[in-house]
């Protein structure tokens, strides 16, 4: 095995949207930084931040009901975390906003198009959810522009498939322009090659990392294999970020963090229905969200979306999950799930299987059900959908992590979390949707958290300010609504995205 010659401050692994803002980021923030990023497959982004194995939306709290809990005994809905989740998407504008102008990034349209976001119910129950709901975000200068109808000609107006061929029963819907859908995988690639050609820092595709050791007086050792040359090599690193999406829990297991004692990690896999017929496609320029249906867990909540990859325009529809045991799409195996099994994550996992049975059939039962029966939820949003027109393909694998803390609280939970080792020399992303779109504000948590000094004081303070417009100003508070119009402007112009409007 060789040992690298050439020193690395920082590694990271995988080459998804979170390893690539951070290794951007921290290269923007400190130029003498030396950064190796390393990706087990033959491709950048290959994984869950690849065009087809995510949903693409731009997730800033419009149209995800899964956002926003059920009616509240006072007829009111609880908006919080949809305006939350608005604020940390804005932080992800403001910085691909400035990939563009500085030229990280050429071309905006190569990952980012607008598309509206819309909210889709029906029942009489459903409808006065929505509009509570609705009620609360227009109230927000965040969602001011937001719409709201029961009638059936302004839904038509919004989404034409929706109402086509329905029977008469409640319907509801929210609209808002300022919506986006958006190439996680074309945007990590843009941002890498970036990265790549800058002094100290290499991007290394079909490089498995296949241990991490901690060295005697700090850092770490990364080991990888070449899977092409076969080849194994270690390199030290003071600093290792383990962004590998479902093959981060193997990654930490090898590491041996405490921090990561009793962590395992439940692999959901999923599929999409794609239609490209035009007739059908042309007709439908939105991302359309759904409640969650029976057993479903809140990242397998339907929709009806409007795609955009590498030019070509396309409908999908989805998710279904299905029961798998491998932690990733393309490089994972059948035995990832049993590897992970260890003595300290036993019992937490018996526990949560457990608890989550009917979790369990439904996986087993969307896995095996025939197109004719995807095609009648599909028909629930789209009546008038014909099987001849749509196809069913294989989505990303999301891996929840599953720790002592869960307790009964169920197996899958929405939103993103960072683990960080005591000495802040390693920290690795666990979780889901709305990850990607939130990256930005997660990342800078990472920064935070391990890389202080680079945001300490007005130096650094005007450091992330001129990458990151919004960084440390609340622009949820009400009073800042101008201050929001004046920042968000700029960033949505920059990248091609109409103005937040009227519906």
């Amino acid at each position: 095995m060789s040992e690298s010659s050439s020193p690395t401050e920082i590694v990271i692994i995988g080459s998804g949207i979170m390893s690539a803002t951070l290794a951007v980021l921290l290269k923007q923030l400190d130029p003498t930084k030396r950064i190796t990023v390393y990706e087990a497959a033959e491709e950048l982004s290959p994984e869950a931040s690849h065009g087809w194995h995510n949903a693409g939306t731009g997730h800033a709290g419009i149209c995800e009901l899964s956002d926003t809990p059920d009616l509240e005994t006072d007829g009111t809905v609880d908006v919080t975390k949809a305006i939350d989740i608005f604020a940390e998407f804005e932080q992800s504008l403001q910085f691909w906003a400035h990939a563009v102008h500085s030229g990280i990034i050429k071309d905006p349209g190569t990952f980012i198009q607008p598309v509206p976001h819309v909210s889709f119910v029906r029942t009489a129950e459903q409808v006065a959810y929505l509009k509570a709901r609705y009620e609360g975000l227009a109230a927000h200068h965040f969602f001011s522009s937001m719409a709201f109808s029961t009638d059936r000609s302004k839904i038509d107006a919004w989404a034409p498939l929706l109402t086509e061929s329905r029977d008469d029963e409640p319907i509801g819907a929210t609209h808002m322009t300022g919506g986006t859908d958006v190439n996680f995988g074309s945007l990590s690639r843009q941002l890498l090659d970036w990265l790549g050609r800058q002094d100290g820092c290499s991007v290394k595709t079909s490089h498995r990392v296949t241990d991490l050791k901690r060295r005697p007086n700090g850092g770490w050792n990364v080991t990888t294999r070449n899977s092409i040359s076969k080849q194994r090599s270690s390199r030290a690193a003071s600093f290792v970020f383990v962004g590998a999406g479902g093959g981060s829990i193997l990654l930490l297991q090898k590491a041996g963090l405490p921090e990561a004692s009793g962590l395992g990690g439940f692999p959901i896999g999923g599929q999409w229905l794609v239609c490209d017929n035009p007739k059908v496609t042309d007709r439908h320029q939105a991302k359309v969200y759904g409640q969650a249906l029976g057993a479903a867990p809140t990242m397998a909540v339907p929709h009806l979306d409007t795609r955009i990859i590498d030019g070509q325009r396309k409908l999908l529809f989805g998710p279904f999950a299905a029961w798998t045991t491998k932690f990733l799409h393309q490089e994972g195996r059948w035995t990832d799930l049993p590897a992970s099994i260890k003595p300290h994550n036993l019992g937490t996992l018996l526990k949560i299987g457990a608890t989550n049975l009917d979790l369990i059939r439904y996986l087993l039962q969307q896995g095996t059900q025939s197109m004719a029966a995807r095609m009648r939820v599909l028909q629930e949003f789209y009546p008038g959908a014909k099987q001849e027109d749509w196809k069913l393909i294989d989505a990303g694998i999301r891996v929840q992590a599953i720790k002592k803390t869960d307790g009964e609280a169920g197996i899958v939970h929405y939103g993103t979390e960072v683990l960080t080792s005591a000495d802040r020399s390693m920290s690795a992303l666990l979780g889901a949707s709305p990850g990607a779109s939130t990256s930005v504000h997660i990342i800078l948590e990472v920064i935070r958290t391990s890389f202080p000094q680079l945001l300490k004081g007005d130096a650094g303070l005007a450091r992330i300010q001129s990458i990151i417009p919004t960084y440390g100003i609340d622009l949820v508070a009400p009073s800042q609504s101008d201050r929001f119009s004046a920042l968000a402007a700029p960033a949505r112009d920059a990248l091609g995205l109409t103005p937040t409007q009227s519906a």
